[in-house]
């Protein structure tokens, strides 16, 4: 089950916000959360909840040692034994296949690769209990000593599936007692239904578009033509944004209903000046995880230069193994490691010294090429696609069929664009502080939000009956 599936919108969240809302307690009220979190994550199959359970266990289990223990080196093997236990059955699941592929491709001997089920969501609940064990060993929160409200936390239907990596220190006092007022409930319903429409209408419409401009075979995409590729390419650095960012809209939509406030994790990564600030905008509970829990305990930027350099190659390697199993993740990863690197050494001061405007097209350029890498699995197509963007694939610059996509598609691009930056946001806050500014309320504001979600859930429906619903498809050339 995904949040933006029919059967999500129109029965489960309801039902379950239906429930929520008659519980007569808190305890209650998580109990009831926990029961449709634990039937969400199974949907998929029971064995996968079971997982979810057993990983709980561990890391419930080590910060309960962890916190009966005042010696030092005992509390830290409890803490080394959670997140290796956790770490270990991270990787089997999600690397393991990966990892004997490779070693077959070099001993063509090696026994048949079996291949894993990658369970949903393991990657993020996997990092939301390693900081949370590895903050009971710091003293940093104390252990929870109800194994159901650890599960709670880990499996909370909210960000399980996608995030944000939710930290158990942002929420532990939330968990025990919220409240919710009624423009907290507002704010989330709203923010829910921009988050549907941006995965339902555009992240949706965006795949589809780039699905066709950039075919998944090295063969196809040499025939590809230069604009089609460029486009394709754009349509896809849309796509990726307005579908990471849609799931985290939602989930922190869901957590403000019932009075839980996630972590922002996306904040306009495509305005960034340099890549040090695009990584401070894109995904940000990932970039402060690495930070505090691998970048800082290495030695971060205390030690010499060289070392420096070490720890921030581990992080950026572990950054792209963290989003695939595949060589292509690891080279996207290292790829931000190099002008990370060249910023520091000299790049960065140099932008900070120009106008603004030429280390945002810097960062968009950088970012732009980087997906092309992220979206290859297949690391053939990467020197194709290249090639051909400047005619190398003696391919052209383009062809009828795709003129015709992109005019029909020219003014749904130009509304993707837009959505990616602050715009509408401003504008709205524009609006706000004109009628504060002449001492009235905003009521045409705050009647506008309820008719816009009620636009999004009906355009959002529509996308979802017919798989794909592009209004933008009327304003045509």
């Amino acid at each position: 089950m995904v949040f933006s599936s029919l059967y999500f919108i129109s029965f489960f969240l309801p039902l379950n916000l239906f429930f929520y809302f008659f519980m007569p307690s808190i305890k209650a009220k998580n109990i009831e959360m926990l029961v449709f979190s634990l039937i969400f994550y199974s949907w998929g199959g029971p064995r996968y909840l079971l997982l979810l359970m057993g990983m709980v266990f561990i890391a419930w289990f080590s910060s309960l040692q962890i916190a009966r223990r005042e010696n030092q080196r005992k509390r830290k093997g409890w803490m080394i034994a959670g997140c290796v236990g956790l770490v270990v059955i991270l990787g089997v699941f999600k690397y393991l296949t990966f990892i004997l592929t490779n070693i077959q491709a070099v001993v063509p001997v090696f026994p048949a690769v079996p291949q894993i089920v990658l369970p949903i969501g393991i990657s993020f609940y996997t990092f939301q209990l390693l900081s949370y064990v590895v903050d009971v060993y710091r003293r940093e929160v104390q252990a929870q000593r109800k194994y159901w409200m650890l599960l709670l936390y880990a499996g909370l239907f909210h960000q399980c599936i996608a995030g944000p990596i939710v930290r158990y220190e942002h929420v532990a006092n939330e968990l025990e007692n919220r409240s919710v007022k009624l423009s907290m409930l507002g704010n989330g319903i709203r923010r829910f239904f921009v988050g549907l429409a941006k995965k339902a209408i555009l992240a949706n419409s965006c795949a589809s578009i780039a699905d066709s401009l950039l075919p998944a075979s090295a063969q196809e995409l040499s025939g590809v033509p230069a604009a089609g590729l460029w486009m394709g390419s754009l349509l896809f650095m849309l796509q990726i944004y307005l579908d990471f960012s849609a799931y985290s809209d939602m989930a922190i939509g869901m957590g403000q209903m019932i009075g839980l406030n996630y972590e922002e994790n996306f904040r306009y990564p495509y305005m960034a000046v340099s890549i040090k600030d695009f990584w401070s905008r894109w995904h940000m509970t990932l970039s402060t995880f690495f930070r505090d829990y691998v970048y800082i305990p290495l030695g971060g930027s205390r030690l010499s230069k060289l070392l420096n350099i070490r720890n921030l190659f581990v992080v950026w390697l572990l950054t792209g193994f963290w989003h695939g199993a595949s060589w292509n993740y690891v080279l996207w990863g290292l790829y931000f490691f190099v002008f990370l690197l060249v910023e520091r050494a000299f790049l960065g001061k140099a932008l900070k010294k120009l106008p603004s405007i030429f280390g945002h097209f810097y960062a968009l350029v950088v970012v732009y090429f980087g997906w092309i890498l992220f979206r290859s699995e297949n690391l053939s197509n990467i020197p194709v696609i290249l090639k051909g963007m400047f005619g190398g694939n003696e391919n052209g610059f383009m062809d009828m069929q795709t003129e015709i996509l992109l005019k029909n598609n020219i003014f749904f691009i130009v509304f993707a664009i837009l959505a990616c930056t602050p715009l509408f946001k401003a504008g709205k806050e524009l609006l706000l502080k004109w009628y504060s500014r002449r001492g009235r309320i905003a009521y045409p504001v705050y009647a506008g939000q309820v008719v816009l979600v009620l636009l999004l859930w009906g355009l959002s429906v529509l996308a979802l009956v017919g798989n794909s619903y592009n209004p933008f498809l009327y304003f045509q050339f």
